[in-house]
């Protein structure tokens, strides 16, 4: 566990490195004004790439390309029957899958840096040196798509020989190495007035009482009892056991909160004249889709959140295949008949646990613009909720339940060790 641990930090700590050299070609001191301007998908990019985006670091795309083509290839396998059948495969069907999720993140990550250099020149072009502008383009393309596989390569030997998920983990540090600058802005701001403290101890409290929320709605779970059928083979007996089906109450995770931020930002891409952005109705649309503080942004947000979500389930969770799997096993649910009646049984109690999980989650993606609203600075209100939050507490508990299997396989293997030994002291004394 020990060597675990200092690897994993090791890493981390190569990665925290690299999101703070600057591209080859730009002059750091004139990119202080750039993170005021990532707003909408860009702030969430620079939120999980932990600044590197607004300080136009080598890691500045930092691991989204890599989710990006994950999610991609995720429902890949479910939508088609190619890949569904290389996932059946076992190991070497996933190896294939990992190996196409690494080439399309080349292609995406050669895509998005492209991007990235056009958005570079275009708000920032004093901060590239004129004599390096020429082949500013492609050096810059390179260099991003290379830290961006380094930092996939970072993440994937932190779950081979580390602790955790290491791509999840990059993620959670990203977000958490906000949190102090957020933290003292907050707390700078409130001690400047009188009695402003006990404001800020009652921020805290509610930040706490939150994280309790997320945690009950990511471990929540919904178990439909299930009985296996006895089988007598020679003179042994097998089965006859009562087990459970989990039916998580967010299956979807924080893909919903993902799949509406982007949603929303898509109309703000179409780029409309002068004279309608100009207008009354124009500044009106333009607040709806991009103030978290807009009533009708939270409204038209959590029915993107709530839909999004049942979707979302829909995709990953198939009750007929869960349904044919128990009747393989000899597996039933009691009072349920086997078959095409077990399978609306699952679905039916899916829909009526994923639609609280669903509102709830909703409830969390608004929670942002609800504290901005009460006095919350916009820095630190993005940790009362949303993406943000979802992702630490669900990174922190798996890493947590990965550090308490791993010390219960340790103690059972000291048991089974110390019995060994006493077995063989044992077989001695009976042999002398």
């Amino acid at each position: 566990m020990k060597k675990k641990i200092l690897y994993t930090l090791l890493l981390i700590l190569v990665y925290r490195i690299g999101t703070h050299i600057v591209l080859p070609g730009i002059d750091p001191n004139r990119l202080s004004d750039l993170a005021a301007k990532n707003k909408g998908v860009l702030g969430m990019i620079d939120m999980f790439a932990g600044g590197a985006f607004s300080q136009a670091s080598i890691f500045a795309l930092g691991i989204m390309p890599y989710i990006s083509a994950s999610i991609f290839m995720q429902l890949m396998t479910v939508l088609v029957p190619q890949f569904q059948k290389m996932q059946k495969e076992g190991d070497s069907g996933r190896k294939k899958i990992n190996q196409y999720t690494r080439y399309l993140t080349v292609a995406v990550t050669a895509v998005q840096a492209s991007a990235y250099v056009k958005y570079l020149e275009a708000q920032s072009g004093a901060a590239i040196n004129p004599n390096f502008i020429s082949y500013f383009l492609l050096t810059t393309v390179i260099i991003l798509t290379a830290g961006t596989l380094f930092v996939m390569w970072l993440g994937e030997k932190i779950t081979d020989r580390g602790l955790g998920n290491g791509t999840s983990l990059i993620i959670m540090i990203g977000i958490l190495a906000r949190l102090p600058q957020s933290f003292l802005e907050e707390f700078q701001s409130k001690s400047v007035y009188a009695g402003s403290i006990l404001i800020f101890i009652i921020e805290i409290a509610a930040l706490i009482a939150i994280i309790l929320g997320c945690i009950l709605l990511i471990q929540g779970t919904r178990k439909i009892p299930v009985n296996y059928a006895k089988q007598i083979v020679g003179n042994r007996q097998f089965g006859g056991a009562r087990q459970f089906l989990p039916i998580k109450v967010n299956s979807a995770g924080v893909m919903p909160i993902i799949f509406a931020q982007a949603i929303m930002f898509l109309p703000t891409l179409f780029n409309l004249n002068a004279a309608v952005n100009a207008s009354e109705t124009g500044q009106s649309l333009q607040r709806i889709f991009t103030d978290h503080t807009n009533i009708f942004y939270m409204l038209i947000y959590s029915v993107v959140v709530i839909g999004f979500t049942f979707l979302y389930t829909a995709l990953i969770f198939n009750p007929k295949q869960i349904s044919d799997n128990l009747k393989q096993n000899n597996g039933f649910i009691p009072g349920v008949k086997p078959g095409q009646p077990t399978a609306d049984f699952i679905g039916s109690v899916m829909d009526k646990v994923t639609l609280p999980g669903a509102i709830f989650l909703a409830f969390i993606g608004i929670l942002p613009g609800i504290a901005q609203l009460l006095g919350v600075t916009s820095g630190f209100s993005s940790f009362f909720g949303g993406t943000s939050l979802l992702i630490m507490v669900g990174v922190i508990l798996d890493t947590l339940q990965q550090i308490e299997t791993h010390l219960l396989m340790h103690q059972y293997d000291g048991l089974m060790k110390s019995g060994r030994i006493q077995g063989r002291q044992t077989a001695t004394t009976v042999q002398m």
